[in-house]
């Protein structure tokens, strides 16, 4: 008999009734050495196996060929003791080892972003295999981000007070140095200024307290089966000082001693990181104002009086007051009140936004002038700002296939670095019999070579890029969106509500001989009276301006296609198309309907008693910025196709309004995806990529269909799900700037890449062959570093351009 010595319980998703449980449990109890048992009411899953006989990832997916879902759960942890890129690779290698794990380790930012299937893995073990790399892992959570900057911090005091104690222990052996290079150079050890016994005094406590970070992190990496840039500063170091160590105890005055050497590349590599933290931290500042932003109180009616109440504690619907100069604490609705909004810090739109009863309101916009009283409709991680935090949090955890590469190198850098220094050290020895030449030569090869550069040269410039674009209200889903955006030569666009406001709105009202355009709009508006398609709506909404009366009207009846008929005042009247009246009898005067027709415009014709009163012209306008943004687009390389339902006449109308040149005109929304694919295959040829713009639900398969899709900050939450980037404004500006903040980003990355490529390829053969003293390669590895993030950080200058 089949012992079932191992158990999982899985969540389910997807069971509407008890049959599909049970449909589950048949399929998994088919497996061998597998009893299931189903909880519908749960949505759980009981599954007791014999390991030998069947695997929990078997399990899974035998669920999920029933039809059915594990949901997958996300959890970030915050990392300590990596030193390089090597490090992230071997947390990240040791996390992806365990069932149901897809793990991204970012060094930058010292993060590990996993998702995992419940039941097959949980947090604890998660952080049991990052432990078992030989680092420390913390489940990291907005309430945990305080403490974790606290520890960052006193981390990097410690740091910094360490490296004071190391540099004052340091300098003499560095002045003694330069007084002998600067006397002569002379070999002979009698020059030396400090007698030996109190270099090895000071050295010592900077090799071995010091430096001890080094030893520690060198034998955690190792334990894990892997090397780290700490294998190379603590193998380097450490041989300079043991050998200067014995030939001091032993008395050998005849041989030269490195302890300038091992202190001071410590201390320099110590600065290096130093240097490196401080501006690691900057790279992610964008994210911190965000998280600033949050207000920590709000003022609530509670029995009718208002108290202070932490943001926290607020419940939906809870009514709130906002008072002049306050940022809103909750997103929310306005139910009294005129106001107007700075809502810069989310859509990066200079310009105030006006707020009057039943306007949505956002977490850590600023009231202005007035004071509002609203209905709180998101809190804690349901308000737009919490949105905006959690996509840059997770495209800045993401990794781009820029850095595959660096990944790679990264992954085999320190065993070859460590084959290279020991053929330079048996070389050297071998061809010149020199022991401590082949000695100083083999410790500078290790102290030179520096993954750090490759494993930062990619994540910085992702978290600087980012932040900035969040800043500008561009929202990045991942990191191959940003890199992928680069490349788009050809964009494809929805019209409505992407070029156009998406609200059709009365642009012309011709009324005839003897007739007034607020009769002929009074006439209209009695018709259209209750009905909610655009044109009634946008011939509704103008009439109200008039502030006239609507007119009474009886036997109201709809023409299937073709429009109304009705009676008011008595008189029998019609709206709809021309060609509806004309059926009628009724001929529209040509003069006044064939330069509207040619604009693209919607005509609606109006009659009373056999007679034409005249006609009124619908159109959804362009936005003001949409003929600039597709000049700039164009200017940008970029290949505008509007895609749009309308009959090829309105089409060629918009198109010539908004300077675009192509166009495919009745595209079904469900014939857009398969536009979007035609665009890809022609791109390709080009080698280059295709972008949507799109703000509707009908979007989404096309935006889903493109490389990348640009989802419009008014539209669905499903087109900003589909999307790889969100605009937090309505304006196609957005993409122009989504696709320059690209190549910007995707320009330091390439930059950062060379330099880190060409430093190691460069700086090892030199020391190698004897051309690098270890201070001199020292001081190059711990500025390496430093260089690339500092590189990064010039994203900071990018601005999004003002329309």
């Amino acid at each position: 008999m089949t012992t079932l010595s191992s158990t999982l319980d899985l969540p389910v998703e997807g069971m509407t009734c008890a049959a599909c449980a049970a449909r589950i449990e048949k399929q998994l109890n088919k497996l061998e050495g597998v009893s299931a048992n189903v909880n519908f009411a749960s949505e759980k899953v009981h599954v007791a196996f014999d390991a030998a006989a069947a695997s929990p990832e078997q399990i899974v997916e035998t669920i999920r060929k029933a039809g059915y879902g594990v949901p997958q759960q996300t959890l970030e942890f915050a990392l300590q003791g990596m030193s390089c890129a090597a490090c992230a690779t071997r947390i990240e290698k040791q996390l992806n080892k365990l069932p149901g794990v897809e793990a991204v380790v970012n060094f930058a930012s010292e993060k590990a972003h996993v998702r995992f299937t419940p039941g097959l893995s949980d947090a604890a073990q998660l952080i049991a295999a990052v432990a078992r790399a030989g680092y420390q892992a913390q489940l990291s959570t907005t309430d945990t981000r305080a403490e974790e900057r606290q520890r960052k911090l006193a981390h990097y005091r410690a740091e910094l007070q360490r490296f004071w104690i190391s540099a004052a222990l340091t300098l003499p052996l560095v002045a003694q140095m330069a007084v002998m290079f600067g006397g002569g150079g002379g070999n002979d050890a009698h020059q030396e200024l400090l007698p030996r016994w109190l270099q090895l005094a000071l050295a010592t406590p900077v090799q071995w307290w010091i430096g001890w970070r080094f030893y520690s992190g060198a034998w955690n990496s190792l334990r894990g089966g892997a090397g780290n840039m700490d294998v190379l500063v603590a193998l380097g170091t450490g041989m300079a000082w043991l050998y200067s160590a014995v030939v001091t105890l032993v008395g050998l005055q005849h041989q030269h001693v490195y302890f300038e050497a091992s202190a001071t590349v410590i201390t320099l590599v110590l600065l290096g990181k130093i240097l490196e933290a401080r501006a690691k931290a900057r790279t992610s500042a964008a994210l911190e104002a965000l998280i600033r932003l949050q207000p920590q109180t709000a003022r609530v009616e509670r029995d009718g009086q208002l108290v202070e109440l932490a943001v926290a504690a607020m419940l939906p619907g809870d009514i709130f007051v906002v008072r002049p100069g306050e940022a809103v604490p909750v997103d929310g609705a306005v139910i009294e009140g005129v106001s107007s909004l700075n809502e810069a810090m989310l859509t990066g739109e200079s310009m105030p936004v006006t707020k009057q009863p039943g306007d949505k309101l956002f977490a850590a916009t600023v009231n202005g002038e007035a004071l509002l009283r609203c209905r709180a409709t998101g809190i804690g991680s349901h308000t737009l700002l919490a949105g905006i935090i959690r996509m840059v949090e997770q495209a800045q955890g993401s990794k781009a296939p820029v850095q595959r590469l660096a990944d790679k190198v990264s992954a085999i850098f320190v065993p070859v670095v460590g084959a290279i220094a020991l053929l330079t050290f048996v070389g050297w020895w071998g061809l010149t019999g020199e022991f401590t030449q082949a000695l100083v030569n083999a410790v500078a090869v290790l102290v030179i070579a520096c993954p750090c550069a490759l494993g930062l040269a990619t994540p910085t410039a992702i978290m600087v890029g980012t932040g900035q674009g969040a800043k500008a209200g561009i929202l990045v889903k991942d990191a191959e969106a940003l890199e992928i955006a680069e490349k788009i030569l050809v964009l494809a666009v929805d019209k409505t509500g992407t070029l156009t406001q998406g609200k059709p709105l009365v642009t012309d009202i011709a009324p005839g001989d003897g007739v007034s355009a607020d009769e002929l709009l009074q006439v209209a508006a009695a018709l259209e009276q209750g009905a909610t398609h655009p044109l009634a709506t946008a011939i509704l909404a103008r009439a109200s301006e008039t502030n006239s009366a609507p007119l009474p009207v009886q036997n109201l009846r709809a023409e299937p296609g073709k429009g109304l008929r009705g009676d008011v005042n008595g008189a029998v009247c019609l709206l709809g198309s021309p060609a509806f009246l004309a059926a009628e009898g009724l001929v529209v005067d040509s003069a006044a309907l064939l330069p509207l027709q040619q604009a693209g415009k919607s005509i609606v014709a109006v009659a009373r008693a056999g007679h034409v009163l005249g006609i009124i012209a619908v159109a959804d306008p362009l936005r003001g910025t949409t003929r600039a943004a597709v000049a700039r687009l164009n200017a940008l390389g970029v290949e505008v196709v509007m895609l749009t339902g309308d009959n090829p006449q309105t089409a060629a109308a918009i198109a010539r309004e908004a300077g675009i040149t192509r166009y495919q005109a009745e595209v079904l929304p469900g014939d857009k995806a398969q536009a979007i694919a035609s665009l890809k295959a022609e791109a390709a040829k080009r080698g280059g990529r295709v972008g949507m713009a799109g703000d509707g639900i009908n979007d989404a398969p096309a935006l889903a269909a493109a490389d990348v899709g640009f989802a419009m900050g008014a539209g669905s939450d499903v087109a900003m799900e589909t999307a790889g980037v969100t605009l937090m404004r309505d304006d196609l500006n957005s993409v122009a700037d989504a696709i320059d903040l690209s190549r910007a980003t995707l320009a330091k990355i390439r930059q950062n890449l060379f330099f880190a490529f060409i430093y190691n390829v460069l700086g090892i053969p030199l020391a190698a062959l004897g051309m690098l003293n270890p201070v001199i390669a020292g001081a190059a590895m711990a500025m390496s570093s430093v260089s690339v993030v500092s590189n990064s950080l010039l994203l900071k200058r990018w601005q999004a351009k003002k329309s």
